[in-house]
């Protein structure tokens, strides 16, 4: 509800959807690291899609497997003799 989803489908609250005890933590953040909230913000953003890219070309391409040893077994059993 107060999340916004990019097009990799990855959650990423905006500086507008923060509540004010989120907003208060994350400026900290951003003074520890020099940086001003929007742009601490926009940094962390680009962080996370870069993430979930790189995770989705991490991600081999499932191959199709073999049936597991239950199914091959009950396979078997239903097949005429």
């Amino acid at each position: 509800m107060g999340k916004s989803t990019d097009i990799e489908g990855t959650d990423v609250k905006t500086a507008k959807t923060l509540t004010d005890g989120q907003r208060a933590y994350e400026a900290r953040r951003a003074a520890k690291a020099g940086m001003s909230l929007e742009k601490w913000l926009d940094t962390k953003q680009r962080q996370q899609k870069a993430e979930a890219r790189a995770k989705q070309a991490a991600e081999p391409a499932k191959a199709d497997k073999k049936p597991g040893f239950f199914t091959r077994l009950l396979d078997k059993a239903h097949k005429p003799l």
